[in-house]
């Protein structure tokens, strides 16, 4: 009887695969990787429902209009943007060759790395795999993709639905707890991409690191949002809580926090609890409202508003008369925090919305240069000179003026972190560069004029060269 293989001993039999089926096709033709795009776009939008249904189930209440806005949507129109650009991504791009080495011609020449691995999260578990994986096909790589253990049903459909359209060898999905996720980590990928949190981005990057595996990390952490001192408080109010309350702030790039001037707080509550009332008039049993995804996500957040009450937070859940049901946990607002307390030291992901006073824009711009550079700032003002002192004086992986979450899905933005929110970018051009190596080609023919310069040195003609160039 044949003694089953290792966890560890199939993912390598799946990578080297992989790595022969490479092997045998390493520079993919634009028709055919413009084919893989278009069949998996396709596939798509043919099977939505399927997926809609899957994340539903794994959220025990997901919006379906979340799903195919925040999810399908994207996913689609970036498959469609990188079919129509890929030709021109592809074309080898001239470089000039300095007059010392001439005559010659450089070029940069795309080629795909080989086998990218892709780490899934949880929260957009459809957008968070598509993405990364359209860029690698885009590409030209082969393509292994390891699901979240907290979205099974989505994993399952997911992986039926691209063994629909690839071969295995080509994409393939990989399912399993967290043991199976690190042992993912260890295989020895051309790139890794990894999208979570910080503490198992740690754990990520080192396993890459014994393999020298080039790593992206999308990270997440504390993206404030800024509310001007003159900016109408409706519309910044209405912005920000449409990007907190989507997915339930489940959104690596929702606003954290929020620093109003001191003497706005009063009105921007007002206009805050407003615009999520209009949204959802209630939350309890309202399909347009998604829920936690677990019940030890749910206990985390409920923890985070038990340690600032303790702390002397005031805390205001605004729908107080609905009793909670399932996993809906309604929109809360914090005031009066402090820096030791856990909801203003963690990534939040949930509808808890601190709020954090200024005097002056130079003390807002202080207060976040203070803490780790976030994945996303979102500045609401409508004076340009402001704008511009905010984007120049502050780090983030990305930025919206007057808005938020959106640039996300901007197919010709880059997206990615900066220090402790992550490294790398994809998206986009973007993303076809990530997953192709670049590879700098200088060619010469018959003429060699460097054989001039050639050993035994202390010729006439080298000191002439050295004369002109360095001299």
């Amino acid at each position: 009887m044949e003694v089953p293989m290792s966890q560890l001993d199939w993912l390598d039999a799946l990578f080297e695969q992989q790595r022969a089926a490479f092997n045998r096709l390493p520079m993919p033709p634009l028709a055919q990787r413009r084919q893989w795009l278009k069949a998996l776009r396709q596939a798509l939008i043919e099977r939505q429902d399927e997926l809609v249904t899957a994340i539903d189930q794994d959220f025990n209440g997901r919006s379906a209009d979340e799903t195919r806005l925040a999810e399908l949507m994207p996913s689609v129109l970036g498959l469609a943007h990188a079919e129509k650009h890929l030709g021109h991504w592809m074309k080898s791009r001239r470089r000039s060759v300095g007059l010392a080495f001439q005559p010659a011609s450089a070029r940069v020449h795309y080629q795909p790395l080989g086998v990218v691995g892709v780490i899934v999260p949880w929260n957009y578990p459809l957008f968070l795999a598509i993405g990364p994986l359209t860029g690698a096909l885009a590409a030209g790589n082969r393509v292994m993709l390891k699901l979240s253990e907290t979205t099974p049903a989505t994993g399952l459909v997911l992986k039926n639905l691209l063994e629909s359209v690839f071969p295995t060898d080509m994409v393939s999905v990989v399912l399993g707890e967290a043991d199976v996720g690190e042992a993912f980590s260890r295989l020895p990928f051309d790139h890794l991409l990894f999208t979570g949190a910080t503490s198992i981005g740690r754990h990520v990057m080192r396993a890459a690191a014994d393999n020298l595996t080039p790593v992206t990390l999308e990270l997440g952490g504390k993206s404030p949002a800024i509310v001007s001192s003159r900016v109408p408080l409706a519309d910044a109010a209405e912005r920000i809580a449409f990007g907190k309350t989507l997915n339930a702030g489940q959104t690596c790039v929702a606003p954290d926090y929020v620093l109003v001037p001191e003497e706005r707080i009063a009105g921007f509550i007002d206009a805050y609890r407003e615009a999520v009332k209009r949204f959802y008039p209630q939350v309890q049993g309202n399909p347009d409202y998604t829920a936690i995804i677990s019940d030890r996500h749910l206990a985390r957040l409920n923890g985070y508003l038990d340690d600032a009450r303790l702390q002397g937070a005031t805390v205001t859940n605004l729908y107080p008369d609905e009793p909670l049901q399932g996993r809906r946990l309604p929109p809360y607002l914090l005031q009066d925090t402090h820096a030791q307390m856990q909801v203003m030291q963690d990534e939040i992901f949930g509808p808890l919305l601190p709020i954090v006073p200024y005097r002056h824009i130079d003390e807002a711009i202080a207060y976040i240069n203070q803490r780790p550079r976030p994945l996303a700032l979102y500045y609401f003002g409508y004076e340009r000179g402001e704008q511009n002192l905010v984007l120049e004086n502050t780090h983030s992986g990305g930025a919206c003026l007057n808005d938020t979450l959106l640039h996300v899905a901007q197919d010709d933005l880059p997206f990615g972190g900066v220090g402790p929110s992550g490294m790398g970018h994809y998206h986009g051009y973007e993303g076809f560069q990530t997953f192709s190596q670049a590879k700098g080609v200088l060619a010469k023919q018959r003429l060699n004029l460097a054989r001039l310069i050639y050993p035994p040195y202390g010729k006439r003609l080298q000191q002439l060269v050295y004369r002109f160039f360095i001299r």
